[in-house]
């Protein structure tokens, strides 16, 4: 029922059992009947099989024959002869017993300490996170009402997080659409002209779209991060035109004449600003590596919206104001005329700025010393601020690896999962722990669809929202770090799988010991230095192994082969 769903590319099982037909050979009766393990394992391969058989000739028409020599209940499966090579046929059922019943489990979930069967849903490539949930939360609640018997709950949610960044980055955008819509009325202080600036900006930010259409780009945090941040450079242009038709109005012309000759007036001063910022935007687009993945969609989202708000405010913005605004005209007293309005009295705020302007003008020394100084004092504190990709996430969910030593038992690995896990509710931020032991997680490091190990366990960590606690994501992990130390016989990881590795060390060496006691020595001081964590070695565990070397001279005199 998931796979049906669009955009479902795969969906994983976790935990649960898996049927198997088990054949329990009785050593005793197969040294009477002199029976061997490997000829019943022979036997029951040749046996119980189906095969395609070719093809045949039937009536003058073709048809593909299909051998099926196979059994549909262990009953039947214990009544089968097996002949063996001395000529002699027994049944299955004389030397082993055979039980219809679940494999051993190599693999189990555990939600909040009590055992589940989990699903985990992996989308298509190109598939919208946001419409591939909604279209499986809506298959699972008819499965509910289906199956009410089971409880069927959404314990991990990778969409969510995503959902809220649209969200914040829809929030963002509004806001600063209305701060500029504002600022715009401020200053100019007539609703007409502020209409008319105001629709620059859906007017240049849906054309945007037609373009990441076109590109293939999708509505994400970088493309809504780019719009949010152009959203108050897209009225700049249609602001330049406006107030430069409101001067001409104010001479005493019609909004008609005043909007012609104002455009015709400061129009290659438009078209100038426009590309000095698409040459600022533009190179962004076209950077190299890991970090042109993401500038590229932000330097065209960018460039786009500028260049529509340039034909919005050279083709628009005249035409609407030639049409809306209205003469700045005033009766005159002494004929009744009316005479131009002229420049209005500047205000508190303006005839300060004037002033201040007037200073810098006549100690225009002192002014350059002063902003050299300032220049200088920002270059200096670069150094001083850390440096990193792209900034920490706090998406409410983090991960705990941890490994066993090769050997180590589902049991053993199940015990000290459960000791992770209450240590993890220990804190009061985490809210739930959804265990994935002997199998992957979602996104943790272990392959889909790869052999479970039974010494390996994924812990994930659902944590209160983050306007919800005061502390940050990486306290939490370090807290979690703290907690896990006392738990012996294991190798923790804590963090996010899309956290990345910050810095690799490579060890070489044809000496495998020393390379071994070397890492160690190097992961024990790196844990020492401040600041470095999650060290983690990738050298492999001694793994236990039962070596078995025959003696030719003596295999051959007693006829063993």
């Amino acid at each position: 029922r998931l796979l049906a769903v669009p955009g479902v590319g795969a969906v994983k099982r976790m935990g649960g059992v898996n049927r198997e037909i088990r054949v329990e050979l009785d050593s005793a009766r197969m040294a009477a009947l002199q029976v061997s393990a490997i000829d019943v394992s022979r036997r029951l391969r040749l046996v119980q099989q189906e095969t395609p058989g070719g093809r045949g000739d039937v009536s003058g028409a073709e048809q593909s024959v299909r051998t099926i020599a196979t059994v549909k209940t262990a009953d039947e499966l214990a009544l089968l002869e097996i002949a063996l090579a001395d000529g002699r046929r027994i049944r299955l059922g004389d030397v082993a017993q055979v039980r219809d019943t679940v494999a051993e489990p190599r693999a189990l979930a555990m939600l909040n300490g009590v055992e589940v069967v989990g699903f985990e849903i992996f989308r298509t490539k190109g598939a919208s996170d946001i419409t591939v949930a909604s279209g499986v939360r809506l298959a699972v609640a008819e499965l509910q009402a289906r199956f009410p018997q089971i409880s069927l709950t959404q314990a991990i949610d990778n969409a969510e997080p995503v959902a809220q960044n649209f969200r914040g980055s829809m929030e963002l955008l509004y806001e600063g659409a209305l701060l500029a819509v504002l600022v715009v009325w401020w200053f100019l202080r007539d609703w007409r002209a502020t209409l008319v600036a105001a629709a620059a900006l859906p007017l240049s930010v849906i054309p945007t779209f037609l373009g990441l259409q076109y590109f293939g780009y999708t509505l994400n945090t970088v493309t809504l991060l780019s719009l949010a941040l152009v959203v108050g450079v897209l009225v700049d242009d249609a602001i330049v035109e406006i107030e430069n038709i409101a001067r001409h109005l104010r001479m005493g012309k019609t909004p008609y004449q005043a909007s012609m000759e104002a455009a015709d007036e400061i129009g290659m001063a438009v078209i100038a600003t426009t590309f000095a910022l698409v040459a600022v935007f533009l190179p962004t687009a076209f950077m190299g590596g890991v970090p042109g993945l993401f500038f590229k969609q932000f330097g065209w989202t960018a460039v786009l919206a500028i260049l529509a708000s340039l034909m919005v405010a050279r083709l628009l913005t005249p035409m609407m104001a030639a049409y809306l605004l209205k003469p700045h005209v005033q009766p005159n007293s002494a004929d009744g005329t009316a005479a131009p309005l002229g420049e209005p009295p500047d205000g508190w705020l303006m005839a300060r700025y004037m002033d201040t302007m007037r200073w810098c003008l006549k100690h225009r020394g002192l002014t350059m010393l002063g902003s050299g100084l300032f220049f200088v004092g920002s270059i200096a504190l670069v150094p001083l601020l850390p440096t990193g990709f792209v900034p920490a996430a706090d998406r409410g969910q983090t991960q705990i690896k941890l490994e066993l030593p090769p050997g180590s038992t589902l049991a053993e690995t199940r015990a000290v999962a459960e000791q992770a896990r209450l240590a993890a509710l220990a804190l009061t931020e985490v809210k739930s722990v959804f265990s994935s032991i002997g199998g992957g997680s979602s996104g943790d490091a272990f392959a889909p669809g790869a052999a479970p190990e039974a010494r390996s366990a994924v812990l994930t960590l659902s944590t209160s929202h983050r306007d919800e606690r005061s502390i940050t994501m990486a306290g939490i992990e370090a807290q979690l770090r703290r907690q896990l130390s006392d738990i012996a016989g294991a190798r923790f990881t804590v963090g996010p799988p899309d956290t990345g590795v910050k810095m690799q060390l490579v060890l070489q060496s044809e000496d495998s010991v020393a390379l071994l006691a070397t890492a160690q020595g190097v992961e024990r001081e790196l844990r020492g230095i401040r600041g470095v964590g999650n060290v983690q070695s990738s050298a492999s565990l001694v793994r236990p192994e039962i070596i078995v070397r025959p003696d030719p001279a003596r295999a051959a005199d007693l006829g063993v082969t």
